[in-house]
């Protein structure tokens, strides 16, 4: 998911959502 389509969304949520951002980094870990 950390490739592709799901690199291009990342930065946008990440900065709206920091909580979104961490449960997929939890789930990508």
């Amino acid at each position: 998911m950390a490739g592709g389509a799901g690199t291009r969304f990342w930065p946008k949520s990440r900065l709206k959502n920091p909580k979104q951002f961490l449960k997929l980094l939890g789930k990508a870990s």
